[in-house]
């Protein structure tokens, strides 16, 4: 069980900031405004919060509040925390970030590129069996099916990695090129 202090989260401008950021950049994702706004305001607090918490501080209907954290809870980015002594439900945002961004990207590789990748291959195999599919369009459909299936299994290699693992190799960016460049068949400091 979860301990709450009663301390209100402090709306500095720059947390106000965050949260508002966070909130447009939700939408641009097809992401309600209010479910992104919640999901920082839970981030930054540190803290479990109940949704009249959360309805007050963001200046929002207790209802929106309630569906927001529905969501938010089936993404697996907010989850319920009992607090001790309190009948309510309270929420807390996943304080890890490094599981928040990869929830994140999971929910927007499910929600566009698989999709995305799926009509893409229906639409290679329509063109395929087309004789009026120009040679191009089918060439250049193939390539890029060829790509996304690339990155597609790409992304599982890297999420079957350990955090422990993986972060230092992204640390190494363009220098892992470098040191496999003879195994790449390239020579040091050579353009491709």
């Amino acid at each position: 069980m979860t301990e709450i202090a009663d301390k209100p989260v402090a709306m500095t401008p720059a947390i106000e900031r965050f949260i508002l950021y966070w909130g447009d950049m939700g939408e641009n994702w097809g992401v309600n405004r209010s479910v992104a706004q919640i999901h920082a305001l839970l981030f930054v607090a540190g803290r479990a919060m109940n949704a009249e918490e959360i309805a007050d501080a963001l200046k929002i209907a207790r209802s929106n509040v309630s569906t927001s954290i529905r969501d938010l809870t089936n993404w697996g980015l907010v989850r319920r925390t009992p607090v001790f002594g309190d009948r309510r439900d309270f929420f807390e945002a996943e304080g890890d970030v490094w599981e928040m961004a990869s929830k994140i990207v999971a929910i927007r590789k499910a929600r566009e590129i698989d999709p995305a990748a799926e009509v893409l291959k229906a639409c290679l195999d329509a063109a395929r069996e087309d004789p009026a599919a120009a040679p191009q369009a089918v060439r250049r459909l193939t390539e890029m099916k060829a790509l996304i299936d690339l990155l597609n299994d790409w992304y599982e290699q890297m999420n079957r990695i350990p955090k422990s693992q993986l972060l230092p190799l992204i640390r190494l960016g363009s220098k892992a090129v470098e040191m496999l460049g003879p195994l790449l068949g390239k020579k040091k400091g050579a353009n491709s």
